[in-house]
């Protein structure tokens, strides 16, 4: 286990760094900082010489590869870091210097066990991408297909373990003090990261999740997803079909190619709701780089290191809250959220609703191009502190995506309307899950189940409370209090540790540069 003064150490140097890109100053003014964690900051940041302009990017970027991960996540987190930190977070890159080849051709064949020439029967040396986790490079399998080769960067797991390791310790010292911080959950921010980012430390995943997501795709003719290559996958290395394709972010290379952007932009929008929607699986890392255009106009995607899954119940909530933000039906988004419990009971739906008609009021029946997601998400984020509503990390896994599709949406088609796409889908799908013959059949199905249950539920019953007889059941034993647990229970040791929590707290909490960045 990593002592504390370890994890404060860490969290002190990545303070600090951050304290140089200007990305502490704002916690010091901030009414929601506590006070002791606003003195640490001031001293993290004394004696630097700060940007006018804080640079939350350039900092993560230099803290190294799992800060790199964990900063694209809080870009998502208006509500945590503030409106300039996660709009100054999208542009973070997660690139970093390539790793020799040497290394990457030592890493396949101590991974699989043989000559690279066993396996490839060439792999071209300059990668084609490097990034935080692992880098990527052409290739051609000995039997004459082209692919591209991912492989982790050697060690990447065992830092990626270390540094999550003094988030999660952080998180929660920082959830401890009560307020604004437990009501934004970092603990479960960082539980989140974590699953995530093991994901993507394991290619076998990423395999499985590409070839769920094809299956699940499989009805959409202009939506591909690469085949893998499973004989040369394993934990460390993917093989993927090559994907030959213009970039979806070249929109003059799409032009030059005669490809028809709005009907692109269209078609994007769709596949989002239908993987979010329909599906309840999506890619969540649909950024430009990772979307190409093949010469037969079919859009393809390419990393699935982040998925997102919703389940059924909680996909027909989503799409209540779409078509009702759409018609400008408040009243019924407001009462999805109180049934989904989103919202505590103790507020009015109708206030509720009432804040809800004062975001979406002034979006509906614009083009994107006039209306600011900023201000739109501000919007949101301040009903939920308003209203107390917890974060919900599968929400806000959509919404991040939503906000990529949009924006790479509208770059192909600036008056492209959001909401006059999806709002037929929505209510197509809404017809088909939740109208009259869906709710039949769902009946017959619970009771169907219900029925074939109650056999094991009587079985169950009998091994709880078999017949009398046989030894008689011992009487409760008194709880008694341990001597180890008295001594922590007076607090031995209490000053290390209320230091630790208060230091690794002010250094999270400007790790995560909250809400509370002025």
């Amino acid at each position: 286990m990593t002592r504390p003064s370890t994890h404060i150490w860490r969290l002190l140097k990545w303070g600090r760094t951050l304290a140089r890109h200007g990305a502490l100053r704002g916690i010091e003014g901030d009414p929601n900082t506590p006070a002791p964690v606003r003195r640490l900051a001031r001293i993290a940041r004394f004696g630097t010489l700060q940007p006018r302009v804080p640079d939350y990017a350039s900092a993560f970027q230099e803290i190294g590869p799992a800060a790199i991960k964990l900063g694209q996540t809080l870009a998502t987190r208006p509500d945590l870091v503030g409106e300039e930190a996660a709009h100054n977070l999208l542009s973070l890159q997660d690139s970093l210097p390539p790793v020799p080849y040497s290394q990457i051709e030592a890493q396949i064949e101590a991974t699989f066990g043989v000559p690279v020439s066993a396996l490839y029967s060439h792999i071209d040396p300059e990668p084609v991408g490097a990034a935080s986790i692992a880098q990527v490079h052409k290739g051609v399998t000995v039997d004459g297909r082209t692919v591209a080769i991912k492989v982790l960067r050697p060690g990447i797991r065992e830092r990626f373990a270390r540094d999550i390791d003094t988030y999660e310790w952080a998180a929660a010292h920082l959830e401890e003090m009560g307020g604004e911080a437990q009501r934004l959950r970092p603990a479960l921010t960082i539980a989140n990261f974590k699953r995530w980012t093991n994901r993507e430390l394991d290619l076998r995943r990423e395999a499985a999740s590409a070839s769920e997501l094809a299956e699940a795709m499989r009805g959409i003719h202009d939506y591909h997803i690469p085949d893998i290559d499973w004989d040369r996958t394993n934990g460390r290395v993917m093989t993927i079909e090559w994907i030959d394709g213009v970039k979806i972010s070249n929109v003059e290379a799409l032009k030059a190619a005669g490809h028809d952007l709005p009907d692109l932009a269209k078609r994007l929008v769709l596949a989002f709701l239908t993987q979010a929607i329909s599906a309840g699986y999506f890619h969540a890392d649909m950024h430009q780089g990772n979307l190409f255009v093949r010469p037969d106009g079919s859009i393809v995607a390419i990393d699935f290191g982040i998925m997102g899954r919703i389940d059924r119940r909680a996909r027909q909530w989503l799409a209540e809250i779409l078509y009702g933000l759409t018609t400008g039906n408040y009243k019924r988004v407001a009462e999805i959220h109180f049934e989904a419990q989103y919202v505590p009971s103790y507020h009015s739906v109708g206030e509720f609703a009432t804040a809800l008609r004062a975001v979406g009021e002034p979006m509906r029946g614009k083009p994107v191009s006039e209306l600011s997601v900023g201000q739109m998400l501000d919007g949101l984020f301040a009903i939920t502190r308003d209203f107390d509503m917890q974060t919900q990390p599968h929400l806000l896994l959509l919404q991040k995506t939503m906000v990529m599709v949009e924006g790479i949406a509208t770059q192909l088609h600036p008056e492209i309307n959001m909401w006059d796409i999806s709002g037929p889908y929505v209510k197509s799908w809404i017809r088909d899950e939740l109208g009259p013959e869906a709710a039949i059949a769902d009946r017959i199905k619970e009771d169907t189940d219900t029925l074939l249950r109650i056999p094991a539920l009587v079985r169950r019953l009998e091994d709880q409370f078999p017949p009398k007889g046989g030894a008689p059941e011992p009487p409760p034993l008194p709880e008694v209090e341990l001597i180890w647990d008295r001594r922590k229970r007076k607090g031995r040791g209490w000053i290390g540790y209320v230091l630790a929590a208060a230091a690794g707290a002010a250094a999270m909490w400007g790790g995560l540069a909250a809400g509370w960045l002025g």
